[in-house]
């Protein structure tokens, strides 16, 4: 960048405008990943059975699925700073729940509550981004988009850390609480310093299209509830939500202003390989991630503590990459490596055993944080890029949902893989599943022309304005 465009860049991208937009969207997976340390403390505390308490993790993936895309909309259509705010409001007022009622109900209401109001903050927050850009004529800086993905990657990373000294100090309900003070600081610097996003008034409430939105979590609400229970699947859920997605098709295809755009999905091949790639990725990522935590100490022998520690340099070395990769332009030899090092990893997850050498496991784990790191800071850029201006809120949630499907995907792999407890042969599959999940990946960044060289100046002032991204 010249002086004159950095100078710009500055003045419309400041510490003030991204500060509170840097801080909402880190609530989701800091929430997301605190739980994991807290399941058995509520277990013990409220006599609630482990089968039931994870119910906890499920229901936050679940709403979050659905809240991301449907919030996203609501945003394009009344203003993304509002939908914002009130989901700040949401998250504070579900960081109470617990304090103030008893019973396992209550911390349930208070997951499914933090899912809804974290939901508004990623595609609220690329809608102000991209209004940013369209009202100061200044192009995004690819450091902006990158400050998202290392909040995001660093809280998600430090949240189990964050949450054992949470309950350490003051209890499981603490990690609840938490969320208050965050909440409220988002709201009241977002209050003060992002101004207001002019979008249309929708004239009525069909202008929402909530027909499509029911349907829509009718679709992902069963087809999630399949997922989780591979192992003893209940086909009629999966029936269901293939009839709940055709009656989506026909009534989407029939709107003129729907709540997913079917038509532009269809003529925007680029993003829809996005979504593809982001599926794949993250199930390979979360099934390393809880499939490695559970083998290394049902099998291997370490502690839950020795656990932790191993899958440091997955946190630390997404974190490097990502901030490595803050400033560029270029999106596709990230995301090439980005598939490259999960196949890797999952064929040397083929010569894993009990007795494997302490390196061995480094080297695997790091591997897995190398593809975390420039693969979250890629896709969101090329998201950025190819998503119509028009639907950036939407289609920035219906990314999140396909990283939550394969979440969920992946919990659904473990379980139908692992059975009772893990075990080196099972290890040895998921290692094989990874890397073709992976390789999968490989195929459609080396087919897809779009990744290739660095974008024009007008497509990140105004992104989504050329080529498949346009609305037509």
């Amino acid at each position: 960048m010249s002086a004159p465009t950095t100078n710009a860049a500055r003045a419309a991208y400041g510490p003030r405008f991204l500060a509170p937009l840097l801080l909402g969207p880190l609530l989701n997976p800091i929430n997301t990943t605190m739980i994991s340390v807290a399941l058995v403390p509520i277990s013990h505390d409220l006599g609630v059975p482990s089968s039931t308490v994870v119910w906890l993790v499920a229901g936050l993936y679940l709403t979050s699925a659905v809240a991301q895309p449907t919030l996203g909309r609501v945003g394009d259509l009344l203003g993304p700073r509002r939908v914002y705010l009130a989901g700040l409001v949401v998250v504070a007022v579900a960081g109470l729940l617990p304090l103030v009622l008893p019973g396992f109900g209550a911390v349930i209401l208070a997951r499914v509550l933090i899912g809804l109001g974290t939901s508004a903050a990623y595609p609220s927050v690329m809608s102000m981004i991209r209004a940013r850009a369209e009202h100061t004529g200044v192009p995004t800086p690819p450091a902006v988009l990158s400050g998202i993905s290392i909040s995001t990657l660093t809280s998600a990373a430090i949240g189990p850390v964050l949450g054992g000294v949470l309950i350490d100090v003051a209890g499981w309900r603490a990690i609840f609480a938490v969320n208050v003070p965050l909440a409220l600081a988002a709201f009241a610097m977002t209050w003060c310093w992002v101004p207001e996003v002019r979008r249309r008034e929708p004239t009525s409430l069909r202008a929402l299209d909530p027909v499509g939105i029911v349907v829509f979590a009718a679709t992902i609400g069963t087809l999630l509830v399949f997922i989780l229970d591979l192992s003893t699947p209940h086909w009629w859920l999966l029936a269901l939500s293939a009839l709940a997605l055709a009656v989506l098709c026909w009534w989407e295809l029939r709107r003129t202003e729907p709540f997913l755009d079917l038509r532009m999905l269809a003529a925007n091949q680029p993003l829809t390989r996005t979504y593809l790639r982001m599926f794949l990725l993250y199930l390979g990522f979360y099934a390393m991630t809880y499939g490695y935590s559970q083998w290394v100490q049902d099998d291997a022998g370490f502690s839950s503590g020795a656990a932790g520690l191993l899958q440091l340099p997955t946190a630390g070395l997404a974190g490097l990459m990502s901030i490595a990769i803050a400033r560029s332009t270029r999106v596709r030899a990230p995301i090439l490596i980005a598939a490259c090092t999960p196949i890797l990893g999952g064929l040397l997850m083929l010569g894993l055993h009990s007795s494997s050498p302490i390196g061995y496991l480094v080297l695997i784990a790091a591997l897995f944080g190398v593809a975390q790191g420039l693969a979250s800071v890629s896709n969101q850029q090329v998201l950025y890029r190819q998503a119509p201006a028009s639907q950036i809120g939407t289609a920035s949630g219906l990314s999140r949902t396909f990283v939550y499907l394969g979440a969920i995907a992946s919990s659904g792999v473990l379980g139908a893989t692992f059975g009772d407890a893990p075990t080196d042969a099972n290890m040895h599959l998921l290692g094989a599943l990874i890397a073709a999940a992976a390789a999968l990946v490989l195929v459609l960044a080396i087919t897809d022309r779009s990744l290739r060289g660095r974008p024009r100046a007008t497509e990140l002032a105004d992104p989504g304005s050329g080529g498949a991204g346009r609305r037509r």
